[in-house]
């Protein structure tokens, strides 16, 4: 384990922006998200979680990967889009890193996403530990220690006041540790000592959370009796379908394919889309879900139940706690739980 002196920031984002785009907490206007760091930036790592997932670096809100350009009855085809550089992204809380791995589950499984999978190898990921969550979080609820070491990373660190301990996890958080030799110094017995206090210390603040007893095994029951459940018709009446739990989420992964044509080119992209939004899945016939009723039952039981179901127990949720705090109405995912848990 290594670590690195606040005061030595700048020298290590410019060390690391050498031969990597950087990728770093960004605030702008009192707002907290990732975005690609430039000298002069104000760089806010302390920020519990941003206001965005960073799931866009591997999965982008739009990502053109087809154009096309007719000449006569030539047509020429041109494949675009991944990732053509090597990138790092730096303060990955560990809910976020977790989300990370969900995602894999779905883009890499046969057949694999090949954009994906590019973006997936072109990053090092730079986890930055949690200390004091907030009454939102129930990450703790899905088996995640944000305080400790997350196996979802290339890199651990822990902030610890005047400094950032460093912890290499894979191949590629050895390389990058090389490269930031120069920097990093040795991590004394009293730097060891102040991390175990404050991860203790951790451990009994996410025991007082408000969702610290939040437990989704509760959720028991036929796959036909859950879907056939009073709380869907109870719980979606308030639902607005605005969708803004699906674009804070940080494992939601629904997306929708359209092509832009010109007079004589064009291009095919994806975009990311909500099984909240009426038009989703619309086919010539229409919806398949035509209440949002039945939208609203999709998107839970697609990540408490059909998900864990094709994935080992696993959850497609990582308690963040984003749509707890954006959702208009207050409706998200831990009524949900408690509902169909029996409370």
């Amino acid at each position: 384990m290594k670590k690195i002196l606040k005061n030595k920031f700048s020298d290590l984002f410019s060390k690391i922006d050498e031969s990597y785009e950087l990728f770093l907490p960004i605030e702008v206007d009192g707002k907290v998200n990732f975005d690609m760091w430039k000298q002069g930036d104000t760089v806010n790592v302390e920020k519990l979680k941003t206001n965005i997932s960073p799931k866009s670096f591997i999965f982008p809100q739009s990502e053109t990967y087809l154009k096309f350009k007719r000449d006569g009855k030539k047509l020429e085809l041109d494949n675009v889009g991944g990732k053509k550089e090597e990138y790092v992204l730096f303060g990955v809380r560990h809910c976020d890193a977790r989300s990370f791995k969900l995602l894999d589950n779905v883009f890499l499984s046969d057949p694999v996403d090949a954009l994906y999978e590019e973006r997936r190898e072109k990053g090092t990921i730079v986890s930055m530990a949690c200390f004091n969550p907030a009454q939102t979080c129930f990450c703790s609820s899905f088996g995640i220690e944000p305080q400790t070491t997350s196996k979802e990373v290339d890199v651990n660190t822990w902030d610890i006041g005047d400094s950032i301990l460093w912890d290499p996890q894979t191949q590629r958080g050895e390389n990058l540790t090389k490269q930031l030799k120069d920097i990093l110094e040795d991590v004394t017995e009293q730097d060891e000592s102040e991390l175990n206090a404050l991860q203790e210390a951790t451990n009994d603040k996410l025991k007082e959370l408000p969702l610290a007893n939040l437990d989704p095994k509760k959720i028991k029951g036929e796959l036909n009796d859950l879907f056939e459940s009073e709380i869907w018709g109870e719980l979606s009446q308030r639902c607005l379908g605005c969708g803004s739990c699906t674009y804070v989420c940080p494992t939601c992964h629904c997306y929708d394919i359209s092509d832009f044509k010109g007079d004589t080119s064009g291009e095919r992209f994806r975009c990311w889309d909500s099984c909240m939004f009426s038009d989703f899945t619309l086919m010539a016939h229409g919806n398949i879900r035509k209440t949002q009723k039945e939208r609203f039952r999709q998107r839970f039981m697609h990540k408490l139940v059909y998900y864990p179901n094709n994935n080992e127990g696993a959850y497609a949720c990582v308690g963040c706690g984003r749509c707890v705090e954006k959702c208009p109405v207050h409706l998200d995912i831990v009524k949900v739980i408690k509902k169909l848990g029996g409370e």
